[in-house]
């Protein structure tokens, strides 16, 4: 009373799986399985064929037939138990019913039948615990794809830096080359020029006119040397390839009258930037709990000028309870210390020019709930045949998030969901197989959204894990720069600030 084999043929009778639980030599399951096609009669109600040694229970799907071989003592009705858990799990495991698909999952279809059946007798099993056995779930391994994910992060961070760098590098040589070119106008012509630059966040060209004076006849003679009157060609080379990189540039040079030209220049760069940024990671369970909330911060400098180098940055900030905060190696910690001022060592020495060197890091972690600045929720149920999934957001209002995403992952159907309700906009990864959830902004308009989908069915653990990116304006560590202090000429430098907030990990598992 065995099953001798469970097996997935073609209708000509060619095997695509096929799994002996029996001793068997390959030339006879060959030979049994091609002379089921013509046992197999047309019309008939019955799915099950009888030879003089075994017996044929069979059940048709699409263009392919599933197969039990049993001995002729096997209790059919249980046989046919057998047979119905298996057309239910084939579809599980093989997004279509064709032979490519079929054979491309031939290893799954048999692991999945092992669970079913072991040496001949069918297991005391669901569809939904072969499935989980199979899939084999460990927290470890989540735990470690996390942690790759992470350091593929961190690496395409650096890389973005070094692009940045680089890009800084080819601007300072910009900016060379058009002093040199400004230079041929003349000692007082360059200097009215440069005193016309002031600190913007871009480049511009205005049309104020600086009057140069008209050369002499002998001079007119001679060689010319320098930038010639006239001639701005070079100056909108120049423009141009600022353009193409993406600065905003604009030129109004007046044509020349009588051999006098007009130029104006106003190049624009804060002598120097200060970024502050954090990256953030959560883990949150399907509760709603949190798991793990840490967050990861640095304040970076950026000197544009050798003369400005000279400097000191005076620190405000809360009391940022449970942040732990570390200086450069360089920095004078006694003074942040006492004063909340970063200044090095030795007052003496400058900071580096056009490199962007951290200041000031701190780390954050807790457990807290309320610091979540967006809790996900996912509802799935299953419902004749299919899926219905409602996911949820909400917002705290400390923060206001830009370029939200929520990647909900999908059972492997091959087709787009039913969106029946969403705050925002979706769409439908098939390389993923997951759906995208985009929200532009969450603000004190939108605090709580939801989506309602329809797949199909499939147990609650194939929506997870939630994946969420976003990034703010806002930062967890109340910290801020309140003055930057030139230490040999004293008195205030100029400089721009930017916070960000980005989200690292932000897993619902």
């Amino acid at each position: 009373m065995v099953v001798l084999a469970a097996s997935i043929v073609s209708k000509t009778g060619k095997p695509l799986v096929s799994r002996q639980y029996m001793e068997m030599s390959r030339i006879r399951i060959e030979g049994l399985l091609a002379a089921f096609p013509k046992l197999v009669g047309t019309g008939k109600q019955h799915t099950y064929v009888e030879t003089e040694n075994v017996r044929y229970i069979y059940q048709p799907m699409e263009g392919l037939y599933l197969l039990l071989i049993t001995n002729k003592q096997s209790n059919i009705l249980e046989d046919l138990e057998t047979l119905r858990l298996l057309s239910k799990l084939v579809p599980e495991f093989s997004q279509s019913l064709e032979e490519e698909s079929v054979a491309a999952k031939a290893f799954e279809l048999i692991f999945a039948f092992d669970e079913v059946i072991s040496l001949g007798h069918k297991e005391n099993i669901t569809v939904q615990q072969v499935k989980q056995n199979c899939e084999m779930e460990s927290h470890e391994e989540k735990l470690h794809k996390l942690i790759i994910q992470s350091k593929i992060n961190d690496t395409k961070d650096i890389m973005k830096k070094k692009v940045a760098d680089i890009e800084k590098s080819k601007m300072e040589q910009k900016k060379i080359g058009l002093t040199s070119a400004l230079s041929g106008f003349g000692s007082k012509a360059a200097s009215s020029i440069m005193q016309e630059l002031e600190p913007t966040s871009a480049y511009r060209f205005d049309p104020a006119p600086v009057a140069v004076s008209k050369p002499s006849a002998s001079a007119a003679r001679g060689p010319s040397k320098g930038m010639q009157l006239g001639k701005t060609k070079k100056a909108n080379d120049f423009l141009e390839t600022l353009a193409k990189e993406g600065e905003v540039v604009e030129l109004d040079v007046p044509k020349p009258t009588g051999g006098v030209a007009a130029v104006t220049a106003n190049i624009a760069a804060d002598p120097v930037s200060l970024a502050i940024e954090e990256k953030l990671s959560v883990s949150l369970n399907k509760q709603g709990g949190v798991e793990n909330l840490e967050v990861q911060g640095t304040m970076s400098l950026v000197v544009n000028s050798d003369e400005d180098a000279f400097i000191r940055i005076a620190v405000a900030g809360g009391p940022n309870k449970g942040f732990q905060f570390k200086t450069h190696p360089n920095i004078d910690k006694n003074l942040y210390g006492s004063s909340n001022i970063l200044g090095l060592k030795d007052p003496s020495r400058p900071f580096p020019t056009g490199s962007e060197l951290g200041i000031l890091k701190w780390r954050f972690q807790s457990k807290e709930e309320s610091l979540v600045p967006l809790s996900i929720n996912c509802w799935p149920s299953v419902s004749g045949g299919e899926s219905y999934v409602n996911i949820e957001y909400e917002s705290t209002s400390n923060f206001d998030l830009q370029n939200v995403q929520i990647v909900i992952p999908l059972p492997a159907s091959g087709h787009a969901p039913t969106v029946n309700q969403v705050d925002g906009e979706w769409r439908y990864d098939s390389r993923r197989s997951a759906l995208i959830w985009t929200i532009e902004l969450i603000d004190d308009t939108n605090r709580s959204g939801s989506l309602e989908f329809v797949t199909s069915a499939a147990d609650a653990e194939s929506f997870y894990p939630v994946e969420v990116t976003f990034s703010s304006n806002r930062t967890f560590c109340d910290v801020n720069i309140t003055g930057v202090e030139h230490t040999q000429k004293g008195g205030p430098v100029k400089f721009s600030l930017k916070k960000s907030l980005e989200t690292a990990e932000y897993n619902v598992v």
